[in-house]
């Protein structure tokens, strides 16, 4: 992640209400014959948000807007609790050390990152979990449950550490369960209100976009 990042999140009380998802971008050219190649040009989705509607008073607004003039518009980014997808597993049931594989021992790799996939039968793509929650972390060795003091967590780039004498050994699945946020900043420099519009209930837009690691 860049330096100009703010280890902050956005008000969870905002968060909740805010509209948005992952969004991919695929080249579709059509074919004389009537058929048509595909090609993605990311190879990962990037999220879009829109806090406006999360907004519900004028106390709401102005805790955006201070916020937004603490970030400096677009400069600094910060975190972001995905209202629906926050979580190792799916969001109504609490994480655990088996959700997520995220690597398998070689007896000499004591470094990995936290990953989650998501897939079924016809594929799977694996996101880079680079902002998870502290606190939150359960990891599983072969699906032994690991204690803290044997591992550690870098919240700022989701790299879970093993420490000496514990490091996976060649073949053992590493798993792990985590609450994650995600680095996104605004996608504007400026916040427009009409307040006598906000009133009679136009929501200002407020667009957030996914910062890549």
């Amino acid at each position: 992640m860049d330096q100009g990042f703010h280890e902050v999140r956005f008000p969870m009380r905002l968060a909740l209400g805010t509209s948005g998802g992952p969004v991919r971008r695929t080249d579709i050219v059509s074919l004389s014959n009537g058929r048509e190649t595909r090609n993605s040009r990311w190879r990962d989705a990037r999220r879009h948000y829109d806090a406006g509607s999360g907004i519900r008073g004028i106390d709401d607004l102005y805790a955006v807007i201070a916020f937004f003039e603490a970030r400096s518009g677009q400069l600094h980014g910060f975190r972001f609790r995905d209202p629906l997808d926050f979580r190792s597993g799916p969001p109504g049931r609490a994480a655990t050390a088996g959700d997520q594989a995220i690597g398998t021992g070689d007896g000499q790799t004591a470094r990995f990152q936290l990953t989650k996939t998501y897939g079924d039968a016809g594929g799977a793509t694996v996101r880079e979990i680079v902002k998870p929650v502290a606190g939150t972390l359960l990891v599983s060795v072969n699906g032994i449950a690991v204690t803290a003091g044997q591992v550690t967590l870098d919240t700022a780039t989701g790299i879970v550490t093993f420490a000496p004498g514990h490091v996976p050994a060649i073949g053992a699945v590493v798993r792990a369960g985590f609450d994650f946020d995600v680095p996104v900043r605004f996608d504007t420099d400026r916040i427009d209100v009409d307040l006598a519009q906000f009133r009679a209930g136009r929501i200002p837009t407020i667009p957030l976009v996914e910062i890549r690691p």
